[in-house]
C-alpha cells in the first residue's frame, strides 16, 4: 500500500512540474547560470533545431511569458563580468568613429562644393546616401545577431568603415563618393543598433549610455575641429582628413573583433531566449505586434526626428554661420565644434540627472529648453549669440538618444531588445540622412536660413511623440 501511495504521489508531482523541468534541463545541457529555471526549448522547436542546425530558426520559445522583474544577478554591469570592461571600451571607440564620421559631413561641405563644383542639392546627397545603409542595418541587425552574434557586428561594421574611408582617400568621382557613404552608413547603423541594445540592458544604463554617446559627441567635436584646421590653416585637400579615419578604422576592426570574438550567435541565442508565444521573426514581433509595436515605432520616429535635428544642425551650421551670420570660415567651423561639445558634455552630466527624475519627465523638460534656445539662435541675428545658443542647445539635446534607448529597455521584454531597439536606433539614425538632405534641397531655392524653422518644427514634433509613450516603469527582462 505504501508503494502504491508513493507511486501516486510521484505521478502527481510529475504532472505538475518537477519532471518536465528537470528533464528539459538535462536534455538541453543547460550550463548558463542566467537561464531561467522554468524555461527551455519547446518540443516543436527542439525537433526543428535538430533538422536545421545551420539556421537561426533554432530561436526558441519559452513556455511562460516574460517575467516583469529580474533578479539583480541577471543584470550585467559595464565591468562585470570582466570581459565587459574591454568590450565597453571597444564600443566607446566605435562611437567615437561614428561621431567623427557624421560630423565630418558638415565640415567638408564648403570644400566639396568647390572641389566638385556642386550645388546645394547635389552636395546634400552625401547626407542622403547613408540612409540606404541605415535602412539595411535596421532590417538585417536581428538576423546578424541570431546567426553570428555580436561577433558578426564587431567584424562587419568596422570593415564597412575601413573600406569606405580607403575609397574616399583617393578622392573618386562624386557619384562614387555618394555610394561609399552608403557603406559607412551601414556600418554606423549596425553599431548603433547593437551597442545601444547591449548597454541599454545593463545596470546604470543611463550613465553608461551617457558615456557611450559622449564618445560619439567627442568624435563629432574633434572631427570638424581637426578637419577645418587642416583645410583652412594647413591648406590641405579635404580628403586628407580621411587618412586619419582609415587609421582609426583599422584600430576599430582589430579591437572590436578581439573583444567580441567569444560573443557568437549561439551565445546570443542562449542569453536571449524568446519569452513569448509568438512564432517567426523577432523583428516582425517587435514592429508589427502590439503592444511592442507601439513602443518601437514611437521611439523609432522620435529618434528619426532627434538624429535629424542633431546632424542637420551639426552639418549645416558652418554654412549657415558663413552665409547668414557672415562669420569667418574658421570661426564658423568652431561653432560646429561648440555644438558637438555641448552634446558631449550634456550626455555625461545629464546622464546622471535623467535617471533620478525619470526618463519621461527629464526629456519632457529638456526639449522645451532646447526649443527656447533654438528660437534665440534663429531670432537674434548676432554671431556670438548664435554660437552660444547652439552650444547650450547641444547640451540639452545630448541625453535624448540615451534616454530613449533606456525607455525601450524598460518597456520591451528582453528578447525584443536587439530587434526592437536595434530597429529604432537604425531607423532613427536614418534621420541623419533624410533631414540634412531636405535642408539642402530646400536651401537650394530658399537659402540656408530655412535650417531654423525646420529645426523648430522637428523639436515640437518629437516632444509630442515622446509624450505619447506609455508610462515607464521597471525594466522587463
Amino acid at each position: 500500500m505504501e508503494r502504491h501511495n508513493a507511486g501516486a504521489s510521484t505521478s502527481v508531482m510529475d504532472a505538475i512540474e518537477m519532471r518536465p523541468v528537470h528533464t528539459r534541463q538535462e536534455a538541453l545541457h543547460i550550463s548558463n547560470k542566467k537561464a531561467p529555471s522554468i524555461g527551455g526549448h519547446s518540443l516543436a522547436n527542439s525537433i526543428r533545431s535538430s533538422h536545421s542546425k545551420t539556421s537561426y530558426a533554432s530561436d526558441r520559445n519559452e513556455t511562460l511569458p516574460s517575467p516583469t522583474t529580474a533578479s539583480a544577478d541577471e543584470v550585467e554591469l559595464w565591468n562585470k563580468p570582466g570581459i565587459n570592461l574591454y568590450r565597453t571600451f571597444a564600443t566607446f571607440w566605435s562611437f567615437l568613429i561614428m561621431g567623427a564620421n557624421d560630423a565630418t559631413y558638415g565640415a567638408i561641405i564648403p570644400y566639396l562644393e568647390e572641389y566638385y563644383k556642386l550645388s546645394y542639392i547635389v552636395v546634400s546627397l552625401i547626407f542622403l546616401s547613408p540612409f540606404v545603409g541605415y535602412v539595411g542595418a535596421a532590417l538585417l541587425n536581428n538576423a546578424i545577431h541570431m546567426k553570428f552574434g555580436q561577433r558578426g557586428v564587431a567584424f562587419m561594421a568596422p570593415l564597412c568603415h575601413l573600406l569606405a574611408y580607403v575609397v574616399i582617400c583617393v578622392h573618386p568621382p562624386y557619384p562614387v563618393l555618394v555610394v561609399v557613404f552608403i557603406l559607412a552608413g551601414f556600418g554606423n547603423g549596425l553599431e548603433d543598433s547593437a551597442w545601444n541594445a547591449w548597454i541599454g540592458a545593463m545596470a546604470n544604463a543611463n550613465e553608461v549610455l551617457g558615456f557611450l554617446h559622449a564618445f560619439y559627441g567627442l568624435g563629432a567635436t574633434i572631427a570638424p575641429l581637426v578637419a577645418t584646421t587642416m583645410m583652412t590653416k594647413g591648406g590641405l585637400p579635404w580628403y586628407t582628413w580621411y587618412y586619419i579615419m582609415v587609421g582609426a578604422a583599422v584600430i576599430e576592426l582589430a579591437v572590436s573583433v578581439h573583444a567580441f570574438w567569444g560573443a557568437s550567435g549561439k551565445v546570443y541565442r542562449d542569453a536571449h531566449p524568446r519569452t513569448s508565444d509568438q512564432n517567426g521573426s523577432r523583428l516582425s514581433e517587435a514592429v508589427l505586434r502590439m503592444p511592442a509595436a507601439r513602443v518601437v515605432w514611437l521611439c523609432a520616429l522620435f529618434l528619426l526626428g532627434y538624429v535629424g535635428i542633431e546632424v542637420a544642425l551639426g552639418g549645416w551650421i558652418v554654412v549657415f554661420m558663413i552665409r547668414v551670420r557672415h562669420g569667418a570660415a574658421f570661426a564658423s567651423g568652431m561653432t560646429a565644434t561648440g555644438f558637438w561639445l555641448g552634446i558631449t558634455v550634456g550626455r555625461v552630466v545629464l546622464g546622471f540627472v535623467t535617471p533620478r527624475i525619470g526618463e519621461k519627465l527629464a526629456i519632457a523638460i529638456y526639449l522645451p529648453v532646447a526649443l527656447a534656445l533654438q528660437l534665440i539662435f534663429w531670432l537674434v541675428p548676432q554671431f556670438y549669440v548664435s554660437a552660444v545658443a547652439v552650444a547650450l542647445q547641444g547640451f540639452f539635446l545630448g541625453p535624448l538618444f540615451p534616454a530613449a534607448v533606456v525607455a525601450c529597455t524598460k518597456l520591451l521584454p528582453k528578447h525584443l531588445h536587439v530587434s526592437g531597439i536595434g530597429f529604432a536606433a537604425a531607423f532613427g539614425g536614418s534621420g541623419g540622412a533624410i533631414f540634412p538632405f531636405a535642408v539642402g534641397a530646400i536651401a537650394q531655392h530658399a537659402g540656408v536660413q530655412v535650417l531654423q524653422p525646420i529645426i523648430v518644427a522637428l523639436l515640437a514634433v518629437i516632444w509630442m511623440l515622446w509624450m505619447g509613450l506609455p508610462r515607464i516603469g521597471k525594466k522587463k527582462d
